[in-house]
């Protein structure tokens, strides 16, 4: 039996990546207008959409990234866009201007090695916020629009474990960020500077070792929205940076997990993103005068996966992006005033009837220490009674970060040939509270890698799975997974495909601390000291245990790479060639010149799941 059997309408992989992509929504200063990525031309391209008028205008001819991995910024008078751009994947960010009006674009300072992504705009329009590696570190600095050279760039922190998120007050004379000084690594606290750079201090720590930021200013200029998992789950809040009054409002002990996003322009709403069983939908919570004071808003859409969310059109309604595990994302624009939303750019589906695509299962299956592990099942269409098929998971990348309940292009790919796909949410991922995102520090490969292999022992219970015939696959901390699953499950697997993954830690770690301290910063915090836990990661790299490889291997990797370097690809590969095993027979290997961490364009998408897909035709 081939694996397309079961399907009536397998997928044309040419029909399916043709499909339009938008995102990186942002709605104007003036909440008018929205600007976002798509690549409804083949290629990605800025585009700005009136809200009022239903106009759509392309922006850019060319100018930013053919696969954008940085977000933008409105100017004030929303006359501009400041966007970030890398070359090939190499995530060396340089900043540039992008006139609405005329579409001219002109490139800013760059030193040629930084990283700098910008994130807000100064309120007199003379400057931007921006994330930037200049001083190594990644930290905030303050750009000058009106100067040229060095002289533009003035450093507002110097954090050793760098500074995250800077958001401009609403008079301009501060600015609100996150940043650690703690020797806990995953503590994080918030601050306030002043907006030349003096009078930094922290404002926020609920407490020690907890994740406690700052998102959004209030328009009084003295209260910000706070996110806090103190408790155990993400709470949002309101805080008050002049007296420290904190004022919760996500109730104590509540299930779900939420996430401040922004205010109303009125400052009588908070917008929250909440996460319960793999779904986001934003919540309103009252925090003005009145009988709305303190409580919780619910909004009248389907179940599904809200890629944040937006006050436009002066704050009557919201703007968002809300897709299903069977449907792509549609732009909606909800009016507050009546709970009803409208759809400004439906989802397209081409030649592709939308029926074939296959709403996920949310499922739960035992694991190790009597614990259960939740993921999403997709099951191919009209399989045939008695038929035994194929299975694979999949690994998803972070690990601090998880599967949703939205459309996942590939894995619909994957099921629409025949394939069982599970998506797991194993220990480490985000979504299931602060105890289950941190059950895997300092224990990178051994629950989360646990859970992995209960998965598949999951697909072989199940009647339409062939128990021979299982696969693991996943890109980023996924790849890594599926790099040590075969070695250390060495019987359970009859294939694994590690994309842009990782197979030495130590190797990775040099790496990150050359090119990418802040990630470098990040990899301890999730596995200790390279010196004094050198056993530990040395027995959780994959290389060490090339030589139990029984599987075979299919390495997938973007030579341009700065997170996880090519060497992680190239060193694994060199490792099974010393052992004697034979590239094109034993395993297989793809490098990609053109790629980093992943593409999102056409035609690396493309390929990438062409050659994923003949694989497991070939080999499982």
């Amino acid at each position: 039996m081939t694996p397309t059997e079961p399907s009536a309408r397998p997928i044309h992989l040419e029909d399916l990546v043709a499909l339009p992509l938008t995102f990186g929504l942002t709605v104007s200063h003036g909440g008018d207008q929205a600007a976002f990525y798509s690549n409804t031309t083949g290629r990605f391209e800025l585009y700005a959409l009136d809200l009022r008028t239903r106009e759509r205008r392309r922006l850019s001819d060319g100018q930013v990234a053919r696969s954008p991995n940085a977000g933008f910024v409105w100017g004030r008078g929303d006359r501009a866009l400041y966007f970030s751009r890398d070359r090939d994947g190499d995530e060396r960010q340089a900043l540039f201007e992008l006139e609405v009006g005329p579409g001219t674009v002109r490139a800013l300072d760059h030193a040629p090695q930084s990283m700098d992504y910008v994130k807000d705009t100064h309120p007199d329009g003379r400057g931007l916020l921006v994330s930037s590696t200049r001083g190594g570190r990644m930290n905030v600095h303050a750009y000058d629009l009106s100067r040229e050279g060095d002289a533009a760039w003035t450093a507002l922190t110097a954090f050793e474990q760098g500074a995250h998120e800077p958001r401009s007050s609403p008079d301009g004379t501060r600015v609100l960020l996150s940043a650690n000084e703690s020797a806990d690594l995953k503590n994080l606290d918030g601050y306030v500077v002043n907006a030349d750079g003096g009078g930094l201090r922290r404002v926020l720590r609920v407490q020690e070792g907890s994740r406690d930021s700052l998102g959004h200013w209030h328009p009084d200029g003295v209260r910000v929205a706070v996110t806090s998992d103190a408790g155990g789950q993400g709470r949002v809040g309101v805080l008050n940076v002049d007296t420290g009054d904190l004022r919760w409002l996500t109730p104590a002990g509540a299930a779900s997990d939420e996430s401040a996003l922004e205010f109303s322009p009125d400052g009588r709403w908070l917008a929250v993103l909440r996460n319960v069983d793999s779904t986001l939908t934003p919540v309103l919570y009252g925090i003005g005068d009145g009988a709305e004071d303190g409580g919780a808003r619910e909004l009248r859409l389907a179940p599904g996966v809200s890629s944040g969310a937006q006050f436009a059109l002066g704050g009557s309604h919201l703007l968002l992006e809300r897709s299903t595990s069977a449907a792509r994302a549609d732009v909606l624009l909800y009016d507050l005033r009546t709970d009803t939303a409208e759809v400004l750019l439906p989802a397209e589906y081409g030649a592709i009837d939308p029926g074939v695509f296959v709403e996920a299962e949310y499922v739960h299956y035992p694991t190790t220490d009597g614990l259960h592990v939740p993921a999403l099942l997709y099951r191919p269409r009209n399989t045939p009674s008695g038929a035994q098929l194929p299975a694979l998971v999949h690994v998803h990348g972070g690990p601090t970060w998880q599967f949703f309940r939205n459309f996942d292009e590939v894995t619909q790919f994957l099921v629409s040939r025949g394939y069982v796909v599970l998506c797991p949410n194993v220990r480490g991922s985000t979504g299931s509270g602060v105890a289950w995102r941190d059950a895997n520090l300092r224990d990178w490969g051994g629950r989360d890698l646990e859970d992995v292999a209960a998965g598949a022992e999951y697909l072989r219970t199940l009647p339409e799975v062939d128990p021979a015939r299982l696969g693991v696959f996943g890109g980023s901390y996924g790849g890594y997974l599926s790099y040590l699953a075969p070695v250390k499950y060495p019987e359970l697997f009859r294939v694994s495909v590690p994309i842009v993954g990782i197979s030495d830690l130590h190797a990775l770690h040099a790496a990150n601390s050359r090119d990418m301290p802040q990630l470098a910063q990040y990899f301890r915090s999730m596995m200790g000291d390279p010196v004094q836990d050198a056993e530990l990661w040395r027995d959780r790299s994959a290389l060490t245990h090339a030589a139990r490889l029984k599987a075979h291997m299919f390495m997938m990797h973007g030579a341009n790479d700065p997170r996880c370097p090519v060497g992680q690809a190239r060193g694994f590969r060199d490792a099974l060639v010393a052992l004697g095993r034979r590239e094109g027979e034993d395993f297989e290997y793809a490098e990609f010149g053109d790629e980093g961490h992943g593409s999102a364009d056409v035609a690396g998408r493309t390929r990438s799941y062409r050659l994923l897909a003949d694989y497991l035709e070939r080999r499982l």
